[in-house]
């Protein structure tokens, strides 16, 4: 079951609860890490590592060990902060301290360098939890609305201009005021400040 996943793959005991007794399912994973096939990252938390012919061990991505803490604890998740912007591309700043939004409890998990920190939140923000959506509402908040880049409207306009009208209907009613007019700017829709003001001057060419 593990190589079905794929070297790279990232997991935890609570993956296998169906496969066997839980005493069964950790001897086999201390047998497993013992002989080399996957190793430990931290507590309770696996990998079956991909291996570079030169660097050796390659550290899986932070998402990667998040998403089987997730599955732990059925829970969902959702990048936030400097991370989410920077899978997005938006920047190259790699935080150490790397946090997700859930409906969860609020916990905090170290990983080699790395702190991965759930951050229990509202509803309302996991409305749209991992969808694309949901990571470009988290990014742009960290940016903050005097902080947005014709560069980054630029690289996130096709990204909206592709995007089903239903999703994009549930963002602008959990998405702040000022970043809904944004994702209109961005999609070419006229937002209701100017749909006013072409009644106001029809009914004043009237007069």
């Amino acid at each position: 079951m593990i190589i079905g996943h794929g070297k790279g793959w990232s997991f935890t005991a609570h993956d296998f609860v169906d496969l066997g007794s839980q005493e069964a399912v950790w001897k086999s994973l201390q047998r497993l890490c013992l002989k080399g096939t996957i190793r430990r990252l931290a507590q309770g938390i696996y990998n079956y590592p991909r291996v570079h012919p030169k660097i050796g061990f390659v550290f899986p991505g932070v998402d990667s060990i998040a998403r089987a803490i997730a599955r732990k604890y059925s829970i969902r998740i959702q990048p936030s902060g400097a991370y989410a912007a920077n899978v997005l591309h938006l920047s190259e700043q790699v935080p150490a301290r790397v946090v997700y939004l859930t409906e969860g409890q609020t916990k905090k998990i170290r990983v080699s360098n790395t702190t991965i920190i759930f951050k229990r939140t509202t509803p309302k923000n996991m409305t749209l939890a991992e969808s694309e959506m949901g990571l470009i509402i988290q990014a742009l908040k960290y940016f903050g609305r005097k902080n947005i880049t014709p560069e980054m409207i630029s690289f996130l306009k096709p990204q909206l201009i592709k995007m089903d009208s239903k999703t994009v209907k549930v963002a602008m009613k959990v998405a702040p005021v000022w970043m809904t007019k944004l994702f209109k700017q961005m999609r070419g829709e006229k937002g209701p400040d100017q749909n006013t003001g072409q009644s106001v001057s029809k009914k004043s060419a009237a007069m």
